[in-house]
Formats: structure tokens, C-alpha cells, sequence
């Protein structure tokens, strides 16, 4: 299972406050139609390697993979969207309340979070980012 599987399934579960949980696609099809909302779409934001940590034979190198979750939110009630900016700070915590410490199946560390944007807000809509990094390890035999 992917990285980002993994975390969709986790914040896709039992008591979660999202009517939608996807990844890249479903942001992107976002864009030429509406869904429903409270919405959370994770997809790999980037992805760092180390240099290789061994001299000779196999290769090691730590990656480090930044996942951006991307919160929507609307309120078609309130057009300014103070209501839904205020409503996002609890998807905020459910997201953090998932993901801090938890550790993926291949992973060499727990995710940690990284950082958090407000991306837009318009027509009663808030699209907020949060960014959580994994560390893991990338080997292979010569």
C-alpha cells in the first residue's frame, strides 16, 4: 500500500468528520465541479533524498516526503466565509490528531507536522493545507 493510501484510509475512517477523503485526482477534478464538503485530499507535495550514506556496495539514503492534506470547506450561507474558516480549525486538529506521530508501514520514523496555509477563501468556501513530513529509507543491492 502507498504512502498516500495509507493516509487517506486513515483519515477515511470510522468517526471521520469528511464526507470526502481522495488524493491528487479528486483535487483536480475538483476543479471543473463541486463536491461535497468537508473535503480532505492528500497527495505527495515533494520529496527530498540524502545523499547515499555508504561508501561502498549497496546505496542508502534517507527520503524524506513532505504529503500536503488539503482541507475544503464550505458554507454556501455565509459568502465571506467566516463561518467555514472558523469551522476548518477543527478539521485542522482532527488531520493533526491523526498524523502526528503516526508511522506507515515502511516507515524509519512517525510523521511530524510540518506546517499549515490558508489557501484560499471565496464564494463561502476555505481551502486551508496542511503539511506533514515521513522520513524513510531507500535501499538497494549493487
Amino acid at each position: 500500500m502507498s504512502l498516500v493510501s495509507e493516509i487517506i484510509d486513515r483519515l477515511d475512517d470510522a468517526g471521520t468528520p469528511f464526507r470526502v477523503v481522495g488524493g491528487a485526482a479528486g483535487l483536480a477534478a475538483l476543479q471543473q465541479r463541486r463536491t461535497r464538503t468537508p473535503a480532505a485530499f492528500v497527495m505527495v507535495a515533494e520529496e527530498v533524498s540524502s545523499a547515499n550514506e555508504r561508501m561502498t556496495g549497496p546505496i542508502l539514503q534517507r527520503l524524506e516526503t513532505d504529503i500536503a492534506v488539503v482541507l475544503v470547506l464550505e458554507n454556501l450561507g455565509d459568502p465571506r466565509g467566516g463561518t467555514a474558516a472558523d469551522d476548518i480549525e477543527a478539521l485542522k486538529a482532527f488531520v493533526r490528531s491523526k498524523l502526528i506521530g503516526f508511522r506507515p508501514a515502511d516507515a524509519a520514523e512517525p510523521m511530524e507536522h510540518v506546517s499549515g496555509e490558508l489557501l484560499k477563501v471565496r464564494g463561502g468556501a476555505v481551502w486551508a493545507e496542511e503539511r506533514f513530513s515521513c522520513a524513510r529509507t531507500l535501499e538497494e543491492q549493487l
